[in-house]
């Protein structure tokens, strides 16, 4: 791996001097006067803090880390994205996700915003309140959002995460899979009369969502709904109001999106107003404000103190020096359920490129696999590995500090966990320790239950699950990942790995769907595949 900045060097031979220190040892009263190791390494921005003294990381390292952030132009990046600049440039777009939840009059298309927000708010609470209703007058008690990607994995997320704020007279679904099936189990557990389907699509044409927004349709006008009041249960978001309206909803119905918001960065716009029907419009606004907390934060902060540069950079360490090919987001939080899924989709497809920005392959990695489950299941799945495997995964571990519902004797137990597992991720157990446990009668145990330890964990705090604390976690992981991305000199706003597969996947229904034909023109395996499927498809 090669990086022609001086940080980079530096960082390089910092790490060949540290890599077989143990994290163990830096916490050992003798390595670690006042003050302390973990309040050096603990900072605050947004409102929510992060421990990071549990990574393998000296104040060295740290200095170095921020060095490099520095000399790649992290501060460039970051104001040239606030600015409106065109810093998508495979596209020619800017990304202005952040100008959704920006106060200021003077913030770029503040006024457009303003006045779609308006015309989300004033239609949510038509739906909260029961002024809208379904064609036979019944209020709407089931909304069901039909998008993919960013179209679903943002709204879907939030409102699952902000449930116990979610109003009691209504339900919201999601479905995005082409899978039939994903549909078919919503829907029949719904009724019609009672049904909203928002459709979520930049250009409304999009293959799985617009598959099962037809379906939708159909199931409506077969349960006896007639075309001409279809429009009572549709709205559509989308950058694309002329194709919203030939499919059947009425214009008066259409939110919004705009090509400078990508997919992965749009929950905050109206590919939001399934959040804002299921907690209001108040509720979306602190989700705006906690975002916003955030944007400030790293839009001033120094970089030694700015919560998306060390998160993103101490990434890049393990990364692009230790060679770590993931890392773990392990919420200790069922509400936090869908943010693993989530940030898959916000980090792969932002930072999962091979191009740099001048169009020259990189020789160096780039975006992590990232994976997780909430805790505390995880443990009791893929948490020996962490702890006993060949591989290192840093982990990020986000800890609710108050619950969100009454059943409070749970919470100490949560919080013992979490905390426990980066300690014990941290600490291991040594061959000593471990002889001790086997006692003399099985010393054959002993390479059973030593622990190497040394396994480095990021601590994530969030006093309470509110809205407004939410939109500051995922604003946080926005903004790592372009801290990452100017490192990496890559382009973290276009997705053209997306398109291979939708375009080849035209022509592979083509012959799947074909009566007679020859399906040679594919590569034999999959020409084989499509033949034993044809055959299928006919019984």
């Amino acid at each position: 791996m090669t990086n022609p900045l001086p940080a980079w060097s530096a960082l390089q031979t910092h790490y060949e001097q540290i890599r077989n220190d143990k994290l163990r040892d830096w916490f050992a009263p003798a390595n670690d006067p006042a003050p302390t190791r973990a309040e050096r390494f603990t900072y605050s921005g947004g409102g929510l803090a992060a421990d990071f003294s549990k990574n393998r990381i000296t104040d060295a390292t740290l200095k170095l880390l921020v060095q490099l952030a520095h000399e790649a132009g992290v501060e460039q990046r970051r104001d040239a994205m606030f600015a409106g600049e065109i810093v998508n440039p495979t596209e020619g777009r800017a990304a202005l996700h952040t100008a959704l939840r920006a106060t200021e009059p003077n913030a770029p298309f503040h006024a457009q915003i303003v006045a779609e927000k308006a015309k989300m708010a004033k239609f949510a609470d038509a739906v909260r309140s029961g002024a809208w209703t379904g064609y036979t007058g019944k209020r709407i008690r089931h909304i069901v959002n039909i998008g993919i990607g960013g179209s679903d994995l943002g709204p879907k997320m939030v409102v699952h995460a902000l449930q116990h704020l979610e109003s009691p007279e209504i339900s919201s679904h999601f479905v995005s899979n082409v899978d039939g099936a994903d549909l078919w189990r919503t829907i029949e557990h719904i009724d019609p009369e009672e049904t909203l389907a928002i459709i979520v699509s930049k250009t409304f044409t999009t293959l799985e969502t617009m598959t099962n927004a037809r379906s939708m349709r159909d199931w409506f006008v077969k349960h006896g709904c007639p075309e001409s009041a279809l429009a009572k249960h549709f709205v559509g978001v989308s950058a694309n109001p002329a194709e919203v309206v030939k499919f059947g909803i009425a214009e008066e119905n259409v939110f919004e999106m705009w090509d400078w918001v990508g997919g992965r960065y749009s929950l905050w716009s109206a590919v939001g107003l399934s959040i804002m029907i299921a907690i209001g419009p108040q509720q979306f606004d602190e989700l705006l404000a906690g975002a916003h907390d955030m944007d400030e934060h790293f839009r001033t902060a120094p970089l030694d103190k700015n919560l998306p540069v060390l998160l993103g950079m101490i990434g890049v360490w393990y990364r692009n020096f230790f060679g770590s090919q993931s890392y773990l987001v392990a919420p200790y939080s069922e509400a936090l359920h869908y943010l693993p899924s989530y940030l898959q989709q916000l980090e792969m497809e932002s930072n999962g490129k091979q191009a740099r920005l001048d169009g020259q392959f990189v020789d160096y990695a780039t975006s992590a696999i990232t994976w997780g489950e909430p805790g505390t299941n995880g443990q009791h799945a893929f948490f020996q590995m962490l702890h006993q495997g060949t591989t290192i995964v840093p982990i990020d571990f986000i800890a609710v500090l108050t619950p969100e519902h009454p059943l409070a004797d749970h919470h100490p137990k949560l919080l013992a966990n979490c905390f426990a597992q980066s300690e014990a991720l941290m600490l291991g157990r040594t061959e000593e320790e471990a002889r001790k446990i086997a006692g003399p009668d099985k010393p054959e145990l002993v390479p059973h239950i030593m622990f190497p330890g040394n396994r480095p964990t990021t601590t994530l705090l969030v006093d309470a699950l509110t809205a407004r604390s939410l939109g500051a976690l995922i604003a946080l992981y926005e903004h790592k990942v372009l801290v990452q991305a100017s490192v990496w000199d890559i382009n973290p706003f276009d997705q053209w790995g997306v398109e291979l597969g939708k375009i080849l996947g035209k022509v592979v229904e083509a012959d799947l769907t074909a009566s007679t034909g020859d399906v040679k023109a594919h590569d034999s395996s999959t020409s084989a595949l499509i033949a034993k499927a044809r055959a299928a498809l006919k019984r």
